[in-house]
């Protein structure tokens, strides 16, 4: 799953690495963007790359209404060729999504969920697998949407959570978006766990929480509050050392 992320780098630096060919567009530096917010993606437009912006929770085309809550945030890979929210995106609409980092939360003893800000090891952009949808509103408002496609997490980010969104390396760009020449065979075959040596993640505060936070404290790292050690069960042997008798001793019955 992912559920919020981050996009600070500079517009001109995603131009370099995605290739899009419309205007540079202002894009303030984001440290926590969350669902339902407009975010930039990449699809292919006439052959070219296009920077635009997508509202993040997908509507499926044939929705009578825009969910209120639990926006379609994530697509399972391993069922988005089969289910009828994703299957006709992920045909025919699929786009990628630049960010330098996303966040996962770890439940930690029974105190509140630990998040983890996950980004490459040596920094930088990179970009995850979405799908993109248009919806039209019953007073005719055209609504473009995306969700992200996840999967099963790698060995580096199950120590967080146990799921991840899909990473496409710079060199299959063109598989995912190009629907044309790719199917959803070639793009099946990059719904994967990312190699367990890309990534890191730092444990970062809690104030992330919170979508009105938005700035760089929130991925500056923390250490995670300890958590109280488990209250030790009581067991009939413990119970019967306590009256004075010693563990593990049996009653005599005759």
């Amino acid at each position: 799953m992912c559920g919020r992320y981050t996009i600070a780098a500079p517009s001109e630096a995603i131009r370099r690495m995605f290739g899009f060919r419309n205007p540079l567009p202002n894009l303030p530096a984001r440290y926590n963007v969350a669902p339902t917010q407009d975010v930039p993606a990449v699809r292919l437009e006439g052959g070219e790359r296009r920077l635009v912006m997508l509202r993040w929770g997908l509507v499926p085309a044939w929705s009578k209404e825009m969910a209120s809550s639990a926006p379609l945030i994530n697509a399972r890979g391993e069922s988005v060729a089969d289910k009828p929210s994703f299957r006709t995106a992920f045909r025919l609409r699929r786009c990628l999504v630049p960010v330098d980092g996303f966040y996962e939360w770890k439940a930690m003893g029974k105190g509140p969920k630990q998040p983890a800000h996950i980004h490459l090891k040596r920094g930088g952009l990179f970009a995850l697998a979405g799908l993109w949808e248009i919806w039209k509103a019953p007073d005719g408002t055209i609504i473009e949407s995306m969700a992200l496609v996840t999967t099963s997490a790698n060995a580096t980010l199950q120590q967080v959570h146990d799921r991840m969104p899909v990473i496409v390396p710079p060199e299959k760009f063109d598989v995912w978006l190009d629907v044309e020449r790719f199917g959803a065979r070639e793009a099946s075959s990059l719904i994967a766990p990312a190699p367990d040596d890309l990534l890191d993640f730092d444990w970062v505060s809690t104030r992330v929480n919170q979508v009105a936070n938005d700035d760089p404290g929130l991925i500056v790292p923390v250490t995670p509050a300890a958590q109280p050690a488990p209250a030790k069960k009581s067991t009939p042997e413990a119970a019967g050392a306590k009256k004075g008798g010693k563990a593990g001793d049996q009653l005599d019955l005759f």
